[in-house]
C-alpha cells in the first residue's frame, strides 16, 4: 500500500508530528487531491492548541490547501483527474439544514471545517468533499493560491456584500496577513481605500498595496481623520485586537458599518449610542462557499491581488508555524510540499 506524509497534532497543545499514512481512497462523494500547498493561517492554533469545541486527534490542520485532483469517489462528476483545485474553511454542506434550504450553504448547521472537523492541507495528499472544491486559475502560482483560499476569500467576500459602492470611503484596520489583501481588494473594486495601521512603517506599503490615503493610529485620532474624510461607509477590521476594533466605529459615516473579519478573543467596547445616533453597525463576516472562492480567485487573477508570502518545506512545518505565530511574518507562511 502507497503511503504518504502528513504534519499532524497528536493531542492538544502538541508538537506537529510528521507521520507516514497509508494512502486514503475517496468516498462517494470525495475527491482526492495532492496537495502542492498550503497555507499557514492564525486560525491553526485552534487545532494546535486544542481549542476547537470536540476536536478529535491526532488532527491535520490546513484550511489553505492547494493542488491537482489525483482520484475521484462515486457519483464525483464535476473533478477529475489533473485539475487544479483549492479547498478552504468551508468544508461541505449537508444540504438538507434550513440554512442549506435557504442556499445559505457557508451556515450549514453541520458544515465540515477543513483541517479542524476533518483533516486538511498540512499533507501531500488529502481528502475532500467534492461540494468544497474549487477551481484555481492557471495563472495564480501554488504558494500565491493557498493564502486566497481563506485571507483572500474572508476579505473579498466580505467587502463585496457589504454595501459599499463605488467610490465610498472604505477603511482597511490592520496591514497584516488579511489586511493587506483587504487594501488590494478595496482599490481594485474602487472603493476611495483607506489604509489604517500602527507606527509610520506601514504607510509606504500600504500605498504601494493601493491605499489612497495612510493613517497612523500612533499618531492621530483614526476615527477623528476618518470623519474628516466624511466617515467611512465600510471599516473592514482585520487585526484581532478589540481595543483597536472598538476605537474604529467612531470613524463610521452615517449608515456606516464595522466589518469584522478578525477575531480578537475579548469582547467589542461599544456605545449604543454610537450606534443609534447614525445608525452605525457591526457585522461579522465568514468565508464563503467553494463558488466565493472560484470569485475571489478569478477576480485576483485579472486584477493583480496577490499575497506576499514567505515559503517552507512541510518538513520544517515547526518552524513555518512559530514565524506565523510570531506576527513577523510578511505576510503570509506557506507549506510547499515538493
Amino acid at each position: 500500500m502507497a503511503k504518504y506524509l502528513v504534519a499532524q497534532v497528536g493531542k492538544a497543545g502538541g508538537e506537529f508530528e510528521l507521520v507516514e499514512r497509508e494512502m486514503p481512497v475517496p468516498a462517494a462523494g470525495e475527491v482526492r487531491i495532492k496537495v502542492k500547498a498550503c497555507g499557514v493561517c492564525f486560525s491553526d492554533h485552534l487545532v494546535k492548541d486544542g481549542l476547537w469545541p470536540g476536536l478529535q486527534f491526532p488532527r491535520v490542520p490546513g484550511h489553505e490547501a492547494v493542488g491537482l485532483v489525483d482520484e475521484v469517489g462515486a457519483g464525483v462528476t464535476e473533478w477529475k483527474k489533473g485539475d487544479r483545485v483549492g479547498v478552504g474553511w468551508h468544508g461541505g454542506h449537508d444540504f438538507t439544514c434550513p440554512n442549506c434550504r435557504r442556499g445559505d450553504f457557508v451556515t450549514c448547521v453541520n458544515e465540515p471545517i477543513t483541517g479542524v472537523t476533518r483533516d486538511g492541507g498540512y499533507a501531500q495528499y488529502m481528502i475532500a468533499r467534492h461540494e468544497a472544491v474549487a477551481l484555481l486559475p492557471a495563472e495564480i502560482d501554488w504558494a500565491e493560491a493557498g493564502p486566497l483560499m481563506c485571507a483572500g476569500i474572508t476579505t473579498f467576500n466580505a467587502l463585496r456584500n457589504s454595501g459599499a459602492r463605488v467610490g465610498d470611503l472604505v477603511g482597511v484596520q490592520g496591514i497584516g496577513g488579511l489586511g493587506h489583501l483587504g487594501i488590494q481588494y478595496a482599490a481594485k473594486a474602487g472603493y476611495r481605500t483607506v489604509g489604517i495601521g500602527r507606527g509610520p512603517e506601514n504607510a509606504a506599503l500600504a500605498k504601494k498595496l493601493g491605499a489612497h490615503a495612510y493613517i497612523d493610529t500612533k499618531a492621530t485620532n483614526a476615527a477623528e481623520m476618518l470623519q474628516k474624510m466624511g466617515g467611512a461607509k465600510v471599516i473592514l477590521a482585520t487585526a484581532p485586537n478589540a481595543k483597536a476594533m472598538s476605537e474604529m466605529i467612531g470613524g463610521l459615516g452615517v449608515g456606516g458599518k464595522l466589518l469584522v473579519v478578525g477575531a480578537p478573543f475579548e469582547p467589542l467596547e461599544v456605545s449604543v449610542l454610537q450606534l443609534l445616533m447614525a445608525r452605525r453597525g457591526i457585522q461579522g463576516w465568514p468565508s464563503g462557499t467553494a463558488k466565493d472562492s472560484e470569485e475571489t480567485l478569478e477576480f485576483s487573477a485579472y486584477s493583480g491581488v496577490r499575497p506576499l508570502v514567505e515559503k517552507f518545506p512541510m518538513t520544517k512545518v515547526k518552524e513555518a508555524y512559530e514565524r506565523m505565530t510570531s506576527g513577523k511574518a510578511e505576510f503570509r507562511v506557506v507549506l510547499t510540499m515538493d
